[in-house]
């Protein structure tokens, strides 16, 4: 991104499937972190709600232990995909300037076209409280604009903090 503003993408196949995954914009990936979620599950349990979204990233992610952002892809018929993309190096303060902001959108627009994603899920992990602070509220602002910036749909956006995981809003952010 600009001067000092860098994120670090990888990806994980954090879904059980026992195969390789190959995602284009990381490289090869494989199965390396434990899995709680059999991926069989996630492809017969379509994400309709907020409910059932909240509960597969507490089931996924769960309780935050680092600073990043994650990113969940789902079909059109809003089933997880078997990829989940975890960004290292979030900075506490989202873009500041237009380059940066086009820079995010890219990388957004990029991971959903890689993935085949009809839409995304966004986790903002960081260690703290369940209360959003101005910069979780900077950042999900952010991450909203970015993807109507790339077209892309944002499903949901949601907080990892030190005691679980929190809906973040539009209220919260857009107004």
């Amino acid at each position: 991104m600009g001067s000092g503003y860098s994120l670090t993408a990888r990806c994980s196949n954090r879904l059980d499937t026992g195969e390789r995954v190959d995602a284009a914009w990381t490289g090869a990936v494989s199965n390396s972190i434990g899995m709680t979620i059999p991926y069989d599950e996630t492809i017969t349990v379509p994400l309709e709600t907020d409910a059932l979204i909240q509960q597969r990233v507490a089931d996924l992610i769960g309780r935050a232990n680092r600073r990043q952002l994650w990113l969940l892809f789902l079909d059109d018929q809003r089933v997880q995909l078997p990829v989940i993309m975890p960004i290292d190096g979030l900075p506490t303060a989202p873009p500041g300037t237009s380059d940066e902001a086009a820079t995010l959108a890219q990388m957004i627009e990029t991971a959903v076209d890689a993935a085949d994603a009809a839409s995304v899920v966004m986790v903002i992990e960081r260690f703290g409280s369940s209360e959003l602070t101005p910069s979780d509220v900077a950042w999900a602002r952010s991450l909203h604009e970015a993807c109507d910036a790339a077209a892309v749909q944002l499903r949901a956006l949601l907080l990892s903090h030190r005691g679980g995981v929190r809906w973040i809003a539009q209220d919260d952010y857009r107004f």
